[in-house]
């Protein structure tokens, strides 16, 4: 691998200021610190990034699909395509006013994912849940509500159930259609202990994901 391609860490000359920051390969180089203003250097010999070994796939993991409802930010979108591949869901249907990987900014936090999980684009997030439902998925509203589980005490729930999955996130402001909920198999909701009644869509779906995928299903 060449030094263009690799990583390196630049540290102001200026030893009173000592700011360190890494460029990646894709970045212009900068000649003075964007702190002080001092000359940098670059303070070590170029690296690699560093990766998690990957993990041979399990082949004996149910089918798991997630419908994104009119989600209103390219790059919660982007953030859910490379969660998407990182947790192996094999499809994304992408609903409403959901922007798709043709928005500019999707690709912005995908960073390559939205070129590697399949998507498709529906007009009615309703019809979607519905064929998806019909096609045998037990479908899982994440959201609140007086009829929502814990997802922690969901889990055992779907595992039991050994069939293919469909995880529904809703939009930032107003969640998942009440409509679309009422013909969901369940409803689940991560807990809070702040102030806060939900996280931030993206993240919300990284966790539940993960934990749907990983603790909730066997692995073996």
């Amino acid at each position: 691998m060449s030094i263009e391609n690799l990583h390196e860490i630049l540290v102001c000359t200026d030893s009173g200021c000592g700011f360190r920051f890494p460029l990646s390969p894709t970045e212009k180089r900068m000649e003075r610190c964007p702190r002080c203003g001092a000359p940098l250097q670059m303070a070590e010999v170029p690296y690699s990034s560093f990766t998690v070994p990957v993990k041979e796939k399990h082949t004996k993991h149910q089918d798991f699909v997630c419908v994104l409802d009119n989600i209103r930010s390219a790059y919660n979108v982007g953030s859910i395509f490379r969660t998407s591949d990182g947790c192996g869901i094999s499809k994304l249907y992408l609903c409403g006013i959901t922007p798709t990987p043709e928005n500019s900014r999707v690709g912005k936090t995908s960073l390559g994912a939205e070129n590697i999980v399949p998507w498709e684009h529906s007009w009615s997030v309703l019809d979607t849940v519905k064929e998806l439902r019909d096609r045998g998925y037990l479908t899982i509203a994440l959201e609140g509500g007086s009829s929502s589980i814990n997802l922690f005490e969901a889990l055992p729930i779907i595992k039991k159930q050994d069939l293919p999955l469909a995880l529904i996130v809703g939009n930032e402001v107003s969640g998942i259609d009440p409509e679309v909920v009422e013909n969901s198999s369940f409803c689940v909701y991560i807990p809070m202990e702040g102030i806060k009644e939900s996280l931030n869509v993206a993240t919300a779906f990284g966790i539940a994901s993960y934990l749907i995928r990983y603790q909730g299903m066997n692995n073996e």
